[in-house]
């Protein structure tokens, strides 16, 4: 059973900057795509940016690129999402995600990952 566990949201004022983390343990990390999405007040959940299982290869939602980093140590299991030059529309939650399958491909599809954090809120203001 794998367990993910988002840390590092908080209040922000706008054009400031969080990382968040995401401990993974339970399963061979280094073999898994990892992915975050997130879930704004009274919208659907959104994809934002997904890794590779060695880090090589990334790819962003058209919204947050530019402007945020994923990636990973899988040396402490741990993927990261640096958001700088933060909105307020990037207010959400915030979670980390796993797909059911080791691939060296990515994933930016929902549907394709199976196990989630908890999540972990971040708000900025205007």
């Amino acid at each position: 059973q794998v367990q993910l566990v988002e840390s590092g949201g908080g209040l922000v004022q706008a054009g400031g900057s969080l990382r968040l983390s995401c401990a993974a343990s339970g399963r061979t990390f280094s073999r898994y795509a990892m992915g975050w999405f997130r879930q704004a007040p009274g919208k659907e959940r959104e994809f934002v940016a997904t890794i590779n299982w060695n880090g090589g290869s990334t790819y962003y939602a058209d919204s947050v690129k530019g402007r945020f980093t994923i990636s990973r140590d899988n040396a402490k299991t741990t993927v990261y999402l640096q958001m700088n030059s933060l909105k307020p529309e990037d207010t959400a939650v915030y979670y980390c995600a796993l797909p059911e399958f080791p691939s060296p491909t990515i994933y930016i599809n929902e549907y394709e990952y199976v196990s989630w954090g908890q999540g972990t809120q971040v708000t900025v203001s205007s």
